[in-house]
């Protein structure tokens, strides 16, 4: 089965192929457009954001099962919260979708990116490195290490690709 992967960012990529490397499946991994802000601001643009980037690596690939991973923030009483989204999708036109944990960002990466700023940029410029987004990112860096943006999306590929063999009727693990 062809298994399409709406990104080309190693740390999506890797959660998927990683996450799945156990069952059957080949997979292709292509650039999409999330068709969003370059900072989403809401649960409700991110999740867009990963059901865009699922459907458009769905018509470029032909696969039979696309996913689509996309993260951004969420304003809450707690503060600017992390949030990151996935949809998965089947050929028939079947859609799973899940959520990651969210935690709350640093007051001064809240405040940039309030005035426009991406996530991915302040934490290149915070940190000196400029391919955060593509390795541990903001929630690596603000967790110590210990979750990092692939464990964070490895959980939602999870997520997704239980919902979808349940919904086979497959109840094996």
């Amino acid at each position: 089965m062809l298994v399409a992967i709406g990104t080309r960012n190693p740390a999506k990529v890797h959660a998927v192929q990683d996450t799945l490397i156990r069952e059957k499946l080949t997979f292709i991994s292509v650039k999409t457009d999330s068709g969003v802000s370059d900072q989403p601001f809401s649960d409700e643009e991110t999740l867009q954001g990963a059901r865009n980037r699922a459907k458009s690596a769905l018509a470029l690939t032909n696969a039979d099962l696309s996913f689509g991973l996309e993260g951004g923030v969420h304003e809450t009483e707690s503060g600017l919260m992390l949030c990151n989204w996935g949809v998965l999708v089947h050929a028939d036109g079947a859609e799973w979708v899940a959520s990651g944990a969210k935690f709350p960002l640093p007051l001064e990466i809240s405040d940039r990116l309030r005035k426009g700023e991406e996530l991915g940029v302040v934490m290149a410029d915070v940190t000196g490195d400029l391919n955060t987004r593509k390795r541990e990112g903001a929630i690596g860096i603000y967790t110590n290490g210990w979750v990092n943006r692939k464990d964070l999306f490895a959980h939602i590929v999870k997520l997704l690709y239980g919902q979808y063999r349940s919904s086979l009727g497959d109840m094996s693990h």
